[in-house]
This record gives structure tokens, sequence and C-alpha cells, in this order.
């Protein structure tokens, strides 16, 4: 039950990383000031299969690691799009005084 409210807060925190900041990956900064949104997509991917490996590590000590068809990976990935809502109406949708 741990590991399960660990790898779901990971994901959650995971998901909405890429629309914190203006920066690639917290390290590169952009050729231009603002960092496009294909950037952003490409952020989400690289923190989706970083959660998933680090979600199999778990499951890799706790029990046998089980065989997933294309079905898992479609759901889960519909599940993180999901928990980057929150970041992704903060990044787009809010109007911030200035704008």
């Amino acid at each position: 039950m741990q590991n399960l409210l660990l790898i779901g807060t990971l994901a959650a925190l995971a998901a909405n990383l890429p629309f914190l900041t203006e920066k690639i990956l917290f390290v590169f900064q952009p050729k231009s000031e603002k960092k496009l949104f294909f950037w952003r997509v490409l952020e989400l991917g690289f923190f989706f299969v970083l959660v998933g490996f680090i979600a199999r590590l778990i499951e890799g000590q706790v029990s046998p690691v089980h065989a997933q068809n294309w079905q898992f990976y479609a759901s889960t990935l519909s599940l993180f799009l999901v928990l980057a809502w929150p970041g992704f109406v903060w990044r787009f949708f809010w109007r911030k005084p200035g704008l």
C-alpha cells in the first residue's frame, strides 16, 4: 500500500514538472525566451518513462515483474496526462497579472 501511494505521488509530481519552469529538464535554457510546447510534451514523455521505470524497480523488489501489453501502457499514459492537467491549466489557462 505504501508503494502504491509513493508511485502515485511521484507520478502526480512528475506529470506537473514540465509546466513549472521555462528551463528544459530544469537545466537547459532554450534559445527562445519561452519554452515551446513541443519541449513540454517531450519532457512529459520523459517523466512518464522515468516514473514507469521506477515503478517497475519497486515492483521487482516486492514480487516478480508481470509482463504488460500495449493496453497497460495506453491506460497509464492516459492517467499520467490526467494527472498533468493542473499544471497545464496553471501554465496556459490562468491569466497572470502583467501578461
